[in-house]
């Protein structure tokens, strides 16, 4: 019975049905990442990581299913985890469109186009009735990519974590670059505020 497990069970694909995974993989990323920029703050490199997602995750899963071996699928498991654990976790939202693009790419990888386009159609209707209506507001909560900068001497790390914490619900501190010449660093955060007529008094203190 163990042996059953290990047997290849290879799955053989035509050109049309490769070439309609490929399109459908690529406009259905196009969909998550525009679904994703909605009402959202985000990079350019996330952006285009979502909409290649698919296409990655449907090439892995052709792969696997074309040499149809547990040897195989085991070494894709490990290599998923490689990534989860050398990537750093970002928002809820994140997390769910990355959820939502690696499931299109499964779909499509098996042969699934109806059912990946289908749920996709479903998900993007629900996320921007979610996104446009007052579900899940608080108050006059505002989100907010805040920019600081500071002499290249100062210790930064947690700095500014109470303040942030006094006008803020929810921060997440986003990367950390030098500027003029590396004389001084400029950190970026995003933070929903509490009230958006704090807006100035943060920016007062800060």
């Amino acid at each position: 019975m163990l042996q059953e497990l290990f047997k290849a069970h290879s799955v053989s694909y035509t050109l049309p049905s490769i070439v309609g995974s490929v399109v459908a993989s690529i406009v259905l990323g196009l969909l998550v990442a525009t679904v994703y920029m909605y009402r959202n703050t985000y990079s350019k490199n996330f952006v285009i990581t979502l909409a290649t997602l698919p296409l990655l995750v449907q090439l892995i899963i052709m792969l696997v299913n074309m040499n149809g071996n547990l040897g195989t699928g085991m070494a894709v498991l490990g290599a998923f985890s490689l990534i989860r654990f050398r990537s750093v976790a970002g928002n809820s939202r994140d997390i769910a469109t990355i959820f939502w693009a690696m499931g299109v790419g499964l779909a499509a990888g098996m042969g699934y186009i109806f059912y990946a386009i289908f749920f996709s159609v479903v998900v993007t209707i629900y996320l921007l009735i979610l996104n446009s209506s007052s579900f899940g507001n608080r108050g006059h909560t505002a989100e907010r990519e805040l920019k600081i900068t500071i002499p290249e001497d100062l210790d930064f790390p947690g700095l500014f974590d109470d303040l942030l914490k006094k006008y803020g619900y929810d921060f997440s501190y986003d990367s950390v670059k030098t500027t003029t010449m590396g004389s001084v660093y400029e950190l970026s955060y995003y933070i929903k505020l509490k009230d958006v007529k704090d807006e100035k008094h943060l920016i007062d203190e800060i």
